[in-house]
């Protein structure tokens, strides 16, 4: 038995981030009960498939159940209705407004089932000057500043590789149900609570953006100690084409490798601002990693004191021994981050579309 066993989810979301949210519960024994339209949860089509399911589907679906609801007739309105009763968490993703008319705002469930924890899920939030603004999850990092500093040599901003703004979300809203949960516990009361992916993803841009929440100016990644101005904090090609990362600005790792390099003239430079006080060190970093494949620089960096790594495909990083050791996949799942001592996991089955109705 997982730790969420006896708690009993409503899950109204599609795509991503409530589906991360729901399935990191699932995963931990929590019932989910998914409730898709006619077509299904659009992520049912998104290939690659394995075994007739989309591995992305499957992969934040799995251990769910599934129940088509047509929340516009009497028939599904009265079967949500149903669930709602005995439900402890309700988790929406529609654009701010849909839910009221169709008759399950907060209000409405909360006088059904007053113990429920009812958790929206949008790109901007349920008020404010954004609000009704249709958005995934690139424009909400655009919109963030985060955008801004994904870029390349050229400076123009490029796609980024990460759906960051709506892992935040899925991320952010686990931990409100559970905090609501816990509170509920002592209360007896539900809550509601308003998940925003452009407010998720601002906190993670902490570390960067002090000087533009100072009131000064935006950070730029050219100057930018985590974002590419620094030598020993940024990504370097190799002979072969591929990349190897210096990933971590402490001096003792500077002097490990220029001593290496028999370049300890070169240590000042690690220590100055980054930027163009770095200059000189990024350049002859450059120029020395293009000498030698990737895999001959793993070689000779993998007996010194340096934080590195070289970069892996996902093909590679999957395959990687690392991987097998932590048992962080099974068949085609990404084993759950949160795992407890003595808890073994097997990855539940995708539901079929309305198969649990």
């Amino acid at each position: 038995m997982g730790k969420l066993a006896g708690i009993k989810v409503v899950d109204l979301s599609q795509f991503l981030p409530g589906p991360m949210l729901t399935v990191m519960m699932a995963d931990q024994g929590a019932e989910v009960i998914k409730i898709e339209p006619a077509a299904g949860d659009p992520a049912r089509t998104q290939g690659p498939f394995e075994n007739g399911y989309s591995i992305w589907f499957a992969n934040l679906n799995r251990g769910k159940a599934s129940v088509v609801l047509d929340l516009k007739s009497a028939d599904g309105k009265a079967a949500l209705t149903d669930l709602i009763r005995t439900a402890d968490v309700f988790v929406e993703g529609f654009r701010p407004g849909v839910m009221a008319r169709l008759g399950f705002g907060w209000d409405a469930v909360r006088s059904l089932n007053p113990r429920i924890v009812y958790c929206s899920i949008s790109a901007f939030g349920q008020q404010g000057a954004l609000a009704q603004h249709p958005a995934h999850d690139m424009a909400v990092q655009a919109l963030a500043g985060f955008l801004s500093v994904n870029d390349g040599a050229d400076g123009c901003p490029v796609v980024p590789g990460v759906a960051a703004a709506d892992v935040a979300a899925g991320l952010t809203g686990l931990a409100a149900v559970l905090m609501a949960l816990i509170g509920r516990e002592r209360t007896g009361q539900g809550d509601y609570i308003d998940i925003a992916m452009f407010d998720s993803l601002l906190p993670w841009g902490a570390h960067i953006a002090g000087s533009a929440l100072a009131g000064g100016p935006a950070p730029s990644s050219s100057s930018q100690r985590s974002l590419g101005g620094a030598a020993f904090y940024n990504v370097y090609a190799c002979a072969d084409g591929r990349h190897i990362v210096l990933g971590g600005r402490e001096i003792k790792f500077a002097r490990s490798l220029l001593n290496a390099l028999n370049r300890p003239d070169l240590i000042p430079f690690a220590e100055a601002e980054a930027g163009a006080g770095q200059a000189p060190l990024v350049a002859f970093l450059r120029e020395t990693f293009c000498t030698r494949n990737r895999d001959e620089w793993d070689r000779f960096m993998a007996d010194l004191d340096v934080a590195y790594a070289p970069v892996l495909d996902f093909a590679e990083a999957l395959a990687s021994p690392h991987v097998a050791d932590r048992g962080l996949i099974e068949g085609h799942h990404i084993a759950p981050a949160i795992r407890f001592a003595g808890d073994t996991w097997t990855p539940g089955p995708a539901p079929e579309l309305g198969g649990d109705r």
